[in-house]
Formats: structure tokens, sequence, C-alpha cells
């Protein structure tokens, strides 16, 4: 399975997962759907799904014509039906997406929105974790609730240490001003964020992320109580 990281809008990524077998793929919130077309029409790509984590307009506005295009079909959140764009399937929280060669655990994972969703490809170790979990941050909180997002992170950090990070932003740099200034003595931060600033000046993506980095790094999944997130989540809503 490969993926190819397409950059939308002004700091979105979209992640079209293919298979190399027969260059089926999914894609992952498509918030446009030009640079995903050019994409799949110059690399033969049959683009059979359409996966949304939540409703954001950001994550879903290439739906319609993607679907339109190719016929593909449009996966999300039950709790979401009439706000995903044109949606087909829809999963719940624990149930396992099967089509093809794909195989992916829904996870939810409220706080940013109510319906949020995480797709993890297990067997791959990937995780597509939209706006809940970013690369040294994670998602503000507008319809959830502190405790909810705290819970979802959890959710994530119990995964296997391997897995990669795949989300919803390029805000790496800017999260790690972040954690910086309330971690200062991590030198493992440190490390990654020489990293983050070589990959950005070579115009590449900091993404993906893997979570061993994350636990070790990300300054909300270092908090062990919901107490101490919640600081952290609104120290970083004015920062």
């Amino acid at each position: 399975m490969k993926i190819q990281i397409i950059r939308c809008l002004k700091d979105n990524y979209s992640y079209l997962i293919i298979d190399e077998t027969n260059l089926n793929a999914c894609i992952v919130d498509p918030g446009e759907s030009k640079p995903i077309i050019d994409f799949v029409e110059s690399n033969n790509i049959n683009l059979k799904y359409i996966l949304n984590t939540h409703h954001h307009f950001d994550h879903v506005d290439g739906n319609t014509e993607l679907k339109k295009k190719y016929n593909s079909s449009v996966i999300g959140f039950s709790g979401d039906r009439d706000r995903i764009p044109k949606i087909d399937i829809l999963v719940n929280d624990q149930e396992i997406w099967r089509e093809d060669n794909f195989e992916a655990k829904i996870y939810h994972t409220p706080g940013h929105t109510s319906g949020h969703i995480a797709f993890h490809f297990f067997k791959e170790k990937k995780i597509f974790t939209g706006d809940t979990l970013f690369s040294l941050g994670c998602g503000r909180i507008f319809e959830g609730t502190y405790e909810q997002m705290f819970n979802s992170l959890k959710k994530i950090k119990s995964l296997p240490k391997d897995t990669e990070i795949y989300c919803g932003h390029e805000y790496t740099l800017q999260n790690s001003n972040f954690c910086a200034s309330y971690d200062t003595n991590n030198l493992q931060l440190k490390n990654k964020i020489t990293k983050i600033k070589e990959k950005l000046r070579n115009g590449l993506p900091t993404i993906p992320s893997n979570l061993d980095e994350e636990l070790q790094c990300n300054i909300f999944l270092k908090a062990d109580d919901l107490q101490t997130f919640s600081k952290l989540r609104d120290l970083k809503d004015n920062f």
C-alpha cells in the first residue's frame, strides 16, 4: 500500500491510499478536487473510495466532484450522515471497514467535532487522524468537550508505537513552538524540531509522524490527566 500526500487549499493534506497491485485507491479528506484529479489522471488511478474523518468543508469539499467523475463511494461516520456530502457507506466506532484489499478499523474520536472518526489501517500500521491528533498537537475543541478529546487521544495512544500518523494539516512547526515553550528540556523534541525545519526548507511535508515520537514529544499526549490536558488546550488556543 502506497500513500501519496496531496496538498490542498492553504495547509490541508489529503492522502491517496493506493493498492499498487491494481491501482485501486481511497482518498482521505479531499479538501478540494483539482489536485486529486490531476494526480489520479496522470497516474491512471482507480479512485474507488472517499474516506471522510469529519464534515468540515476543508475535508469534504472535493466529495461531490470526485464522486461524480469517478463514481467513488463516500464513507463516513453514521452520526454525520446529514453533514457529509454524498455519503454512501455509514461506519461506526470499532467497526472494521473492508472493501477490495483495503481494511481499516474505525475509531470514533469526538472533540474537534461530535462525529469525528479516525481510519486505522492496522495491518499496515497507519492511522488517518484528521483534526483529532496532529504532529505535536491536537485539534481545537469545537463541538465536543475536553473530556471527549482527552479520551479520543487515549484511544490513539494505545496503538502500537510504530504506527504512522497521517493528520489533516501542516501545523507541525507552529505546534512545535508551543510544545517547546512548555517542555523546555525535552531533547527528543529539540531533535524533532531540527528535522521539521529541515524538511520544510526542502519543501517536504513533516507528515507522517509516528506514535512513538508523538508520545515523547507531543505535550498533549504527555498530559496524564484531564485537568492538565484542559489547561494545555486553553493555553494553545491563546498561544
